[in-house]
């Protein structure tokens, strides 16, 4: 209910819930994106209470859990918890925390300084992440104080609690709440309640605690990345093939029909070469396998190998070469996948193809989405949005090139405009113009991504490239280690636009052109499906400094988030000094949605961008993610969806 066990969710699955225990509202979830790993995230809202500027109170807090001994026959899970260690450390504690079932009997005990301790931790308002347990074990040790609880749970949907709560509430002075429900201690120290679960991905609690107060809690909880809908993929129709036409034709209609345009079919001699650009399956491997699947239906007795190279924005990024006996024993089940894998050959240093003519080339792709955007935290109220739709389209008049379009149409708008004396150096503190317009052009631009070697890619970009700034933006990028390791250097020169108008830029600024210039890399870590990132240079208010990012991906599903640091001595403000940018994201394929397979991303980040410290501007083709998973690091953990 208020104390914290030793329990961990189970890795790649989140929860979402809320609690109303007056005077706190509290909206909560947490993932557990490695194993006995557990990050949590809470927004809670205040009765009766105001802080300064704002006319309602709330307050955001994370923090993280990690198993470090799990539960056996004779010893309990034990686990260490921060919480809120950021910011206004209103929630903050460390603990150290053990649980041990006896069926049907649930025993915790832990102990934990601030919220839980003898007196809270006094922070408020500040940059710092200071973790007394680690920095001052014997500080943190005078300071906390034991909490424990029971559970009973005769079935696996019904559970009684009782709990033992320190929380001294009356000396939380830095708790918005107390000067007014909690003048003096409260009437008891234990919380008892009840937990059903009607189904298995729900629990619903209703508790009495602190001796005065009825509560109430509903919370769900998934795996992340489980389709919602069962992913099935649809091979071509017997119909593609028509005897009248030659081998070549029937099979570029019936990869076409398959999910993929710009097919290219080509016997040379004894080889049967195949290009196809994919436009439906997530992850490349698959898209060979549904070749190959096809393939699997055709007479080649008289092909002795079959290249097949797939391509992105018209690109050649893999080659697959196997031959036909192999195609037809692994779809016969004579060899598995690994078996088959061993005996082919994937390469992604392919550069130049065969020069094969292609049919069903997509020149022209758009399309629209609904979009929401919030904003929390504003004087004139926490939260703030925008709804409405975002449009784009785009032209491919050659290989690798295109002409972007992107549209905003907002009709619900309450950002307000504000924060824009305060900087000294506004490059993203003014963002609130931009935001408040109904209808922008959000970006008109031409992209250039070119194979400037083997393993070497190089884009370029010019025009309007976001909805701030226009001018160049330029990178290079190189796989090294079998793509262990991602290396390259970016840069861009840009001016600001004008906020009111489509095409104009602004002259009177703090700086005429803004310059970024970065060496970038990626280290990939596919045994835990994740990776780490770092953006070393000079950022575009013209700090210097390092963004840290850390990525999981969880079957399709990527979480990111961000921590970074630089010199923010060429600030003359208050806002901006010695903060540092950090943020969070989430993309989300629609194929868990859609009961197909398909390609598409719909991503979403919180960050604060009323700073103007370690920014860049936005890339819509970052070659890092160009790559992505298409290194050969990655293509060997993912040929298992080949079959």
């Amino acid at each position: 209910m208020e104390i914290p066990t030793a329990r961990i969710m189970r890795e790649n699955s989140y929860r979402i819930g809320f609690t109303y225990n007056d005077p706190y509202n509290i909206y909560y979830g947490a993932l557990s994106p490695l194993k006995r790993l557990e990050i949590d995230g809470q927004v809670t809202s205040f009765s009766n209470t105001t802080f300064e500027e704002q006319s309602s109170t709330k307050d955001k807090a994370v923090g993280l859990k990690y198993q470090f001994h799990s539960e056996g026959k004779y010893l309990p899970a034990i686990a260490l918890g921060i919480v809120d260690p950021h910011g206004t450390k209103i929630f903050s504690t460390q603990y150290v925390v053990a649980s041990k079932q006896m069926y049907p009997f649930d025993f915790t005990l832990g102990f934990g300084n601030g919220r839980f301790g003898s007196k809270p931790i006094l922070n408020a308002q500040t940059e710092s992440v200071k973790v007394e347990l680690l920095s001052d074990p014997k500080k943190w040790l005078d300071d906390s104080q034991f909490f424990w609880g029971i559970q009973f749970a005769p079935s696996d949907r019904f559970a009684m609690m009782l709990e033992y709560s320190p929380v001294r509430f009356h000396k939380q002075t830095a708790d918005p709440v107390q000067p007014i429900f909690f003048t003096k201690p409260v009437p008891s120290k234990f919380n008892y309640g009840i937990r059903f679960k009607p189904v298995r991905w729900m629990e619903m609690d209703l508790s009495y605690q602190r001796g005065e107060q009825v509560g109430f809690s509903i919370s769900t909880a998934f795996d992340i990345g489980n389709p919602l809908v069962p992913i099935y993929d649809r091979i071509y129709a017997e119909d593609s093939f028509d005897r009248k036409d030659p081998f070549t034709i029937n099979l570029t209609r019936a990869i076409h029909n398959s999910g993929f345009s710009s097919v290219g079919v080509a016997v040379h001699g004894s080889d049967l070469w195949i290009e196809a650009q994919n436009d439906t399956y997530f992850y490349s491997t698959r898209a060979i396998g549904v070749i190959l699947n096809i393939l699997s239906g055709s007479d080649l007795d008289e092909i002795s190998a079959v290249h097949i190279i797939l391509k992105e924005n018209e690109i050649p990024v893999m080659k697959f070469t196997t031959t036909g006996i192999d195609i037809g024993e692994l779809f016969q089940e004579k060899m598995n996948v690994a078996e088959f894998m061993y005996i082919s050959r994937l390469d992604t240093s392919v550069q130049s193809t065969p020069d094969i003519p292609d049919r069903y080339k997509k020149s022209i792709t758009y399309g629209i989405t609904p979009n929401l955007q919030m904003y929390l935290n504003s004087r004139e109220g926490f939260f703030k949005y925008r709804f409405g739709l975002s449009g784009w389209g785009e032209y491919q008049p050659w290989k690798g090139g295109s002409f972007i379009a992107g549209v905003q149409w907002y009709p619900v708008n309450t950002v307000p405009v504000e924060g824009l004396e305060e900087s000294s150096r506004p490059v993203r503190s003014d963002l609130s113009l931009y935001l408040n317009s109904d209808l922008a052009l959000e970006r008109l631009m031409f992209d250039q991504i070119t194979k400037l070697s083997p393993d070497m890619y190089g884009r370029f970009s010019a025009g309007l490239l976001e909805i701030q700034y226009s001018g160049i933006d330029g990178e290079i990028a190189s796989p090294v280690l079998n793509g262990r390791v991602l290396v390259g250097v970016s840069g861009s020169a840009v001016k600001k636009r004008l906020h009111d108008s489509a095409f104009q830029l602004q002259e009177d600024n703090v700086k005429d052109i803004y310059t970024t210039v970065f060496l970038n890399g990626r280290l990939n870590i596919p045994e835990i499906e994740s990776a780490v990132d770092l953006k070393a240079g000079r950022f575009l208010a013209g700090d210097n400094g390092v963004r840290v990012t850390l990525s999981k991906f969880i079957k399709g599903v990527t979480l990111k988030a961000w921590y970074s640091f630089s010199d923010t001595s060429i600030f003359n403000d208050d806002i901006n000094s010695g903060y540092h940018d950090k943020g969070i994201s989430v993309s989300i394929p629609l194929r868990l949605f859609k009961g197909s397979d398909s390609r598409t991303l719909y991503s979403y980040s919180v960050s604060p961008w009323t700073r103007d410290t370690q920014q860049d501007v936005e890339h819509v083709n970052s070659l890092f993610d160009f790559m992505g998973r298409n290194v050969t690091i990655y293509l060997d953990k993912d040929r298992k969806f080949i079959h």
